[in-house]
């Protein structure tokens, strides 16, 4: 996530959701007949923020019998927050939050089945990709609405000067190449790549979909079972060679976030950054005058272009009494108009089909035309339905990957503690 602007925001945050709450009365209906909803949403750019409470403002302003109270939410504490107020009975009608995180809140009774709920123009609209981001068991738990591929963003003149090939979307490196290039740019005073990885497995599994990784596997029984497989191993093990023998990467942006590494990519002490699609707005408001960059696809292996992405998405709380009421209200925010304006807010992609034919977000400004080439490719991340995923990604992924980036353990203490013991996570939640 934006951990920059996001941190700063967290104890606003929770004086906000105690001070607003959701409603004293779980009925939502006012004194005059009509229905109050609130809306947690997560916006954190100041253009996303307007963008939201706009949309709220022309909804309220259109339907009087069904008021929005907006509330402000923040990514940093969302999952703990959430389930807080599902137990306490306070939970938000329409949620706001990320497809990766809503696995335990379906599997828990917290989120409504939106299967009868939604309307045909919107499951029409949004790929059948997507929608396998939200559906656990058969069910349908959230609409997902915005998504956010990783790129390469790369300092223009020193690519220019380099004399590498550019790589475009129908002609992308392969990871060999990337490698390659990035020892090519490499020079005294300049690593050719930082990668910013304090939160490094989301990154290392959804650009293992392009080498053919799954990690996740389910069984034929329904379980799921992690296997650490050759196509896994292409990117950790690329971007290792990196750090530890090619010295093409900066060792220490592996404990940074994606903003961390920003002065340094202005300043030229790096060449390129793979960096989430959003941060481009970061770059626009912060670059020094004149600073020329530009956004190239990330590396493709066997499997193409193929990236996992987790969606973010709306959902309506399984003890919300209006729920037709909470599902017209995000048919109203997700109308392909509505939808590009929360898109460029957030400088991310649309799901929807229409939404993303929009002439606005096919321009190669801002690297906008190289995003929007890359959504075909997009998939679902590897452990989008796993229960017990969070649990495994703190208590195992996370240190296990920081360890093996910086050379601390091998390719095979790395798979025995993603596989033996994430295995032995996995299996509390699938007895």
């Amino acid at each position: 996530m934006r951990a920059l602007t996001r941190a700063a925001a967290a104890a606003v945050t929770a004086l906000a959701l105690l001070l607003s709450g959701c409603s004293d009365d779980r009925d939502g209906r006012e004194e005059d007949g009509a229905v109050r909803l609130s809306f947690q949403s997560l916006a954190w750019q100041k253009e996303s923020v307007d963008a939201s409470k706009q949309l709220v403002q022309e909804w309220n302003a259109a339907h009087p019998d069904i008021q929005v109270d907006y509330v402000q939410g923040s990514w940093d504490n969302v999952h703990d927050q959430l389930l807080t107020s599902f137990e306490g009975g306070e939970a938000p009608d329409v949620i706001h939050d990320a497809s990766d995180d809503l696995a335990d809140f379906a599997y828990g009774g917290y989120l409504a089945d939106l299967r009868g709920l939604l309307p045909e123009r919107l499951t029409a609209d949004i790929p059948e990709e997507s929608w396998r981001t939200t559906t656990f068991d058969g069910g349908v738990y959230g609409v997902p609405f915005l998504q956010e591929p990783r790129v390469l963003i790369a300092n223009s003149r020193i690519l220019k000067a380099s004399g590498v090939r550019i790589p475009t979307p129908d002609e992308p490196w392969s990871w060999p190449e990337f490698r390659q290039v990035t020892r090519e740019l490499t020079a005294k005073g300049r690593y050719g790549v930082a990668w910013p990885l304090r939160e490094p497995v989301s990154v290392t599994l959804n650009l293992g979909l392009s080498a053919g990784g799954q990690l996740f596997h389910r069984e034929a029984d329904g379980k799921v079972a992690i296997r650490f497989e050759e196509g896994d191993q292409v990117v950790p093990a690329t971007i290792r060679h990196q750090v530890t023998t090619d010295r093409s990467a900066a060792r220490t942006a592996l404990g940074m976030g994606g903003s961390d590494t920003l002065p340094g990519f202005f300043g030229g002490r790096y060449a390129m950054v793979p960096l989430g699609f959003a941060y481009r707005q970061q770059i626009v408001e912060q670059a020094p005058e004149g600073f020329e960059w530009t956004v190239l696809p990330a590396p493709a292996g066997s499997a193409g272009l193929a990236q996992g992405v987790s969606p973010q998405t709306l959902s309506i709380a399984e003890d919300s009494p209006y729920k037709e009421e909470a599902m017209r209200f995000i048919d109203f925010l997700l109308r392909p108009p509505n939808m590009v304006r929360l898109a460029k807010g957030d400088w991310m992609l649309p799901t929807g089909t229409e939404a993303l034919a929009d002439p606005a977000l096919h321009t190669d400004e801002h690297g906008w035309a190289t995003g929007t080439a890359l959504a075909r490719t997009l998939r679902p991340a590897p452990a989008q339905t796993v229960r017990g995923y969070p649990e495994w990604k703190d208590k195992v992924a996370t240190p296990a990957l920081q360890e093996f980036y910086s050379g601390a353990i091998g390719i095979d203490g790395l798979r025995r503690r993603l596989a033996d013991d994430g295995n032995r996570v996995l299996a509390r939640y699938q007895r």
